[in-house]
Parts: C-alpha cells; structure tokens; sequence
C-alpha cells in the first residue's frame, strides 16, 4: 500500500512536470476566485462575536438590550478637589451639554448635571434635573451638596464618596445595522432624478463604537487638566483600544514573519527560488483563506488575528521538505523532473500526513462554543489545506518553468567540516548509548509537568491583556478603585404577567435584595451599587409625602403603585422605561461592580441566585443577564470546549499516527515524545503563575497538530533507510542528516513565527506566541532525541522491514 501511495505522488509529479501551465493555471484560478472574496471580510471586536447566533446566553442579552437598551456604558470620570467647587460644576455642566450635542449614536447621557431630583411641592410631583437651577451662593451650594450624597443612586454611579471624582454615564446605542445581502436589490420602487437620496452603507457595531470614542475623546481632550483630571473607561474604549492593537499589530506581524521566513530560506537553500517558492504558496494560501473567510461571511476577531503569521509560518514546512529533497538529487546530478518526482515520491505521504495532523490540530476547535475560536480552527485548517494544495500542485510547475542551476553536493566523506552533520552524528552516537536515560527522563518531565498542570487555574479578564502603562486600564482600575465599578451585573425579573410590578410584595422584594447585595463583599468582589424599579416607587413615594425621609420606601397600599407610576411618567421623565417594560411585567435589577477576572464573581453569582430564589423566586422568573454574564459563559464554553478539542485532537492525531508507521503500538508510543512538550510547558505556566485563558487554552492541539509533522518526518526517512537494511543506529544517522536539516529549518520557521508575537501589544497575544514557540522547541528536541532513543529500544534487534 505505501509503494503504491509513493508510485501515484510519482506519477502525479511526473504530469505536474509536463504539464505545468496547466496547473499554474488552476491554482491561479483558484486563488484568484477566493482572493476577490476579501472584499466582503468585515472586522468584529465586540463581544457578542464571541458567540454563535444561536447561543441562549446571547439570545437573552438581545432581548434584554432591545427592552431595556445597552449596558456598554462610556464611562467619562474627571477627578478633582472637591466636586462641588462652583467652577468645577460651570466646566462640568459645559462637557456635559458638549457630548449631549455632538457624540453620535448616543441613547442618553447621565451625570451630576441632568441627574433626577425628585420631589413633592404641594400637591405636584416634580422630576427635574439636579443643576436645574445653578446654585447661586454658598447655602444653595451646601444644599445641593447635602442633596447628591444622600442619594445612594448618584453614591459610586456619578459621584465618589469622598467627592473626588464624578460620572458623566454615556449610553451609547450600538445595534447592529448592516443589513443582509439583498438579492432584490436593484427592483425596489426608488424615486429618480432630484428625488433620489444616495444610499450609504449600513455602519457595523465596531465602526460605530469607534466613532463614538473618537469623538468623546476629542471633545474631553480640552476640558483635561490637573484639576479637571478626565479618565475614560467603558466597554466601547475597550473595543476601540483593542481594534486599534489588533490591525497595527497585524501588519508588523506579517511583515516579520516574510522577513523571518525568508531569511530562513535563503540561509537554508542559497537560492532566490528556494525563497520565492514557498512564500509564493503561503501568501497564495493566506489570501485564499482569507477570501473563504469573506465568502461565509464570517468575521475576523480577536482570536483571528494568529492567524496569517499562523499560516505563514505553517505553509512553509511542506514547501521546505520537497525542495530540500529537489535540490539535493539536483546536487547528486540528477535532472529537473528525476528530482521533482523522486522529492514527491519520497515526501508526499509525509507531507500529506503532516498537513492533515495540523488541520486536525485546528479542526478541534471547530466544535466549540465560542464562535471566533470555532472559526480559527476550520479557517486555520482549511488554510493549511490549500497550503498543501498549492504545495503540491504549485512547487512542481513552478520548478519546471523556473530554470535552476545545478550547484553540485560535495560528496558525503569530503563534508568533514559540515558542522551540521557533526551534531546529527553526535546526538546519534549519544542516543544509541543511552536509550533508556533519555526515555526516562523524557517520562519524568511527562509526568512533572502533568502533576504541575493539573494545578492551573482558568482566567479570563480582558481587561488584564492590556499592558498596564494603557490609559484604558490605568483609567479602568482607577475608577474601580475611587467609584467601586464599571462594569454591571443585569437581572431580568420577570412577574410573568401584565401589571405584575404593582405588586408591593414584589417591589419590596426587589428593594430588600438592593440592599442586601448592595454591602456584599466576599474579599474578592465588592459591589458598588445596586438599583431597581423599586427605587423609583421610594422616590415617587416620598415626594408626595412632604418629602419626608421616612416615607422613603414601597408603598404598603397597592392602589397607589400605578397612580404614583402614572404621576411619575406624566412628570416628563423616561426613566422608568429603562428599568420596565411597558406592560409593568418584566422588571431590570443591575448591580455595579469593579472589572476582575470572571472567576472571582462566582461567590456573587451563587448569592444572587440564592437569594433571589428565596425572596422572589415563588412570584417571579429570574434571568442573569448583561456582558459580564457573557463574559462568565465566555469562560465556561471554552474550558469545556477546549477539554473536547484537545481529546478529539489527541485521538485523531494518534490514529494517523497508528496508520504512518502502521501499527497500534507503535502509534501510541511515537506519541509520547510529542504530547511530553505539550505537558511540560502546560506544567511550567502553572510554575511561573500563568493561568489557562481563551488564549493558552489553543497552545496545546495547535503545537500538537505542528509537533507530530517532526515526528512524522522522522518516522518516514527512518522506515525508509531501515527497510533498505540499515541498522537502527545508521538509520537514525542517515535520516538526521537528510531530514533532519528539514525538521530543524521548519521549526525555527514556526517557532520565530510564534515568538513574533512577543512584539503584540496586548498580552494574551504575547504569551500565547512565547509559550506555543517554546513547546515547538521542545518538540524538536524531542524529535532529535526522545523519538530516536525509542526506535534504538524497539529496532536495535530488527533488520527488516516485515518486522516493524
């Protein structure tokens, strides 16, 4: 069977060769088709990319933003003296009425100037702003002072305790609007002439957070100043800082690795066509993939952004392999064609398979529960698919078209200075003495690093990927600091029926909850505010009575619920919509927290769902909702997911490695030197207090996938010299020389793709690039020495290949 699968690579060599513009034509065909498709590639930051359409968690989120509007909240903080200087409040009530005017897709605007005051005057309900009336000397201004701290609502929401720092909230409203394809387009009833209005496109969420932020960042640009001190957090800043890393960061990347490989390549083969071969076919493959990305209208995210130097990097190893073995029988005086199909025949099961083994590597990603990583991995092995496609297809009619000189290889015995086959031949004499000590040692690393990794803690805090000289962070932790949060836990209580809300024992409920959460504080999380609807009824409540403090509270007669509700909307405000819906059934609950890590907010979690359950829980359905319920389930999904994938992979991988060398035994031990660097560098993230993220979470099936085409390589040249009757030691001699010049190229190609991104400039990236290097480093080394200390143990004795 496999000198059946090597004539047919033979003959398909062969037809490239003879053939070749045909071919050329193909693959150009081809990348030409999918590369017109980038066009429709769009950018998607926002954390809903992160799941499917179809996710219940995002489901609830869009309807709790399309009842009750966004809670991706700007967040503009100015810290100063006192709050309440009387210039401050002028340059405070200019920055407000400056956003209101002129930030685009803005649903609302909150701070201490518009903030509601509500109160009784005779017999009249009266809802005005705060700064209604600018306080004209010192007893108004301890007034309204007096006022805003004894309003918990305004306490860490737009106000600071100490009166250091002040909120202006912008609530942005950031639905999507791209409309889908519109296959009717062009046969819609449209006036002409001077009646006709040019269409614009539909703007995407990110381009309109984007804007947004501009726009509020040139206007508090010349309000800043030592004692006007403006900070801005928020989950838009958030997306817009991350977009901005993420495409410069891209280009660099790119750039780097061209360079990176190419030096490689010029180093390796000391040919202009060994360098524009294989950079011809990653590039072709980056672009086609990227096309098919655009075709399927999926968006490319934070994850995404591995992938071209993934693929480029990557696509380089099946190139270098052939044309190492091409040049090589051109220096042993072989012509053009001989040296083609004798390369194909002799690596294109070796190719194919390790293609396939880095496919299967990304594939398991394709099932899991977070979309932009389920895209990395059928994207990123589709990629590697057309990388083996052109390989195959491209490096042959390239060659033949290309004309090569023929630089004659010095004979073996006049190559005493070659300093590479001096180390091969070392680490061969070395792993023929000490077979058994290096398997040990190989185990003992294994099951060190196995102990060490099964003590990981999962993480994930996207604000903690920013390096922490970033204004957004600076900006995030300071005012989680001063104001106790910036980030909100929604609650939807649902009564279940119309006018359910004017039920006092509900509203009672809700309003002993606030309370309760209000002071929670595990040493982890402390919640800064809690608010509801039921705040509102105290506030409407109290004003009617006098504004008397102890009528502060929910009515005990449900006749006046609706009656003071009514009052209330009729008083102008609109407040009350953002906390209930119109039929009085379903009712917001948020609680303010500081931004951390989304392990540190289960303690609270399991309190709301507690004590939401034994308070309310007999009236009413209670859902968790808002983003950092997304975040929460973000983390869930992936470790499940993740676990899945590395299984699917482990076992795929396996299984291909059982057919290559063509039996179960020898299947499951070749993989031990490949999942040992895997397990070892899992072991010292936990060593060097790293925890497992979205991001380190993919390092181990996508070195996996990459390890095994090392080892997969070896296996071949190894079968290969031992069938022709080598001795295990001479055989691991000879296939070292030859491909291990390969294996030693490839992976300082993958491994400097990798160790790239430690130029990112967000810290995921950065780990995620040193961590995957280093485990491919390790690989190889496992590859020069684990992988032939196990064929001395199981082959020392054999001579044949019916045997193996």
């Amino acid at each position: 069977m496999r000198q059946r699968i090597e004539f047919w690579f033979q003959a398909v060599a062969g037809t490239i060769h003879d053939r070749p513009w045909f071919f050329i034509i193909v693959a150009v065909l081809v990348a030409t088709g999918l590369g017109m498709q980038i066009s429709r590639l769009r950018i998607d930051t926002s954390n809903e990319s992160y799941f499917h359409h179809t996710d219940p968690v995002l489901t609830v989120y869009d309807d709790f933003k399309a009842q009750f509007g966004t809670d991706e909240l700007i967040i503009v903080a100015i810290e100063a003296p006192d709050v309440f200087d009387p210039a401050f409040l002028h340059k405070l009530e200019k920055l407000h009425d400056e956003l209101a005017e002129n930030v685009p897709h803005l649903a609302d605007i909150t701070s201490l100037v518009n903030a509601r005051n509500t109160r009784g005057e005779t017999d009249r309900l009266i809802v005005e702003d705060l700064l209604e009336n600018f306080p004209k000397n010192g007893d108004e201004l301890a007034a309204l002072k007096d006022r805003a701290m004894s309003n918990p609502l305004y306490i860490n929401r737009l106000i600071s305790p100490d009166a250091t720092m002040t909120g202006i909230i912008l609530e942005t409203d950031l639905a999507e609007t791209e409309a889908p394809d519109d296959v009717l387009a062009g046969f819609d009833d449209e006036p002409a002439g001077d009646e006709a209005v040019e269409k614009k496109p539909a703007r995407t969420k990110n381009e309109m957070a984007e804007t947004i932020v501009n726009k509020v960042e040139e206007i508090t640009a010349k309000y800043d100043s030592d004692d006007f001190d403006i900070q801005l957090a928020g989950v838009p800043v958030v997306l817009k800082v991350q977009k901005e890393a993420m495409m410069k960061d891209m280009g660099r990347f790119m750039m780097l690795a061209l360079l990176t490989i190419g030096l490689c390549l010029f180093l390796m083969f000391h040919r202009i066509s060994g360098v524009f071969l294989p950079i011809t076919v990653v590039m072709l493959s980056l672009f086609s993939t990227l096309g098919l990305m655009g075709l399927f209208n999926v968006p490319f995210t934070l994850p995404s952004m591995i992938l071209p130097s993934f693929l480029l990097a990557v696509g380089v190893g099946a190139a270098v392999h052939i044309l190492s073995l091409v040049f090589r029988e051109m220096g042993h005086g072989e012509d053009k064609r001989t040296a083609i199909i004798h390369a194909l025949g002799h690596s294109g099961i070796a190719v194919v398979i390790t293609s396939f083994t880095t496919a299967v590597g990304l594939a398991s990603f394709a099932t899991t529960a977070l979309a932009p990583i389920a895209a990395l991995g059928i994207f990123g092995g589709s990629g590697v698919l057309l990388s083996l496609f052109y390989t195959i297809v491209l490096i042959p009619a390239l060659l033949a078209i290309i004309p090569l000189k023929k630089k004659k290889e010095k004979p073996a015995a006049t190559r005493t200075n070659d300093r590479f086959d001096h180390i091969m031949d070392w680490i061969a004499e070395l792993v023929a003495r000490r077979p058994k000590m290096i398997t040990t040692i190989t185990i003992l690393l294994m099951i060190a690093g196995l102990g060490s990794a099964l003590q990981l803690r999962f993480s994930h805090n996207v604000l903690e990927w920013q390096p922490p000289s970033w204004e957004c962070r600076q900006a995030t932790e300071r005012i989680d600091k001063i104001m106790g949060g910036t980030i909100n836990i929604e609650i939807i209580v649902d009564t279940g029926k119309e006018n359910g809300l004017y039920d006092p024992a509900v509203l009672k409920d809700l309003d002993r909850l606030a309370q309760e959460l209000k002071v929670f504080d595990d040493g982890k999380v402390k919640v800064a505010n809690a608010s509801s609807v039921a705040d509102i009824i105290k506030e409407i409540h109290q004003a009617l009575n006098e504004n008397r403090p102890e009528f502060y509270k929910v009515p005990d007669n449900a006749a006046l619920i609706p009656q003071e509700f009514l009052l209330f909307e009729n008083s102008g405000s609109d407040d009350l919509e953002k906390v209930i819906d119109s039929s009085f059934r379903k009712a917001r609950f948020t609680l303010q927290v500081p931004w951390l890590d989304v392990f540190y907010y289960n303690g609270l979690l399991k309190k709301i769902e507690t004590s939401f359950q034994e308070s309310i829980g007999n009236r009413a359905t209670v859902t968790i909702t808002g983003l950092l319920q997304l975040f929460v389930h973000t983390v869930k999904a992936a470790t499940l997911s993740m676990a899945e994938g590395y299984i699917i992979a482990a076992v795929l991988i396996t299984l291909m490695m059982v057919m290559l060398v063509g039996g179960l035994r020898m299947g499951l031990i070749s993989m031990v030197p490949n999942l040992a660097p895997v397990i070892f560098v899992m072991g010292l993230m936990h060593w060097i207090a790293l925890p497992l993220d979205t991001y380190t979470m993919m390092i181990g099936t996508i070195a996996l996938g990459l390890a095994v085409d090392d080892t997969v390589h070896f296996l071949n040249s190894f079968r290969r010299y031992f069938s022709m009757g080598q001795p295990a030691k001479e055989a691991i001699r000879s296939t070292l020389r030859t491909s291990g010049r390969a294996m030693l190229i490839t992976t300082v190609v993958l491994a400097l793709g990798f160790f790239m991104f430690t130029f990112a400039s967000m810290l995921n990236i950065e780990r995620f690039g040193y961590l995957t290097g280093l485990t491919l480093v390790l690989a190889l080394l496992a590859d020069f020495f684990s992988v032939p200390a196990l064929m001395i143990l199981m082959y020392s004795k054999k001579q044949s290949e019916e045997n193996v």
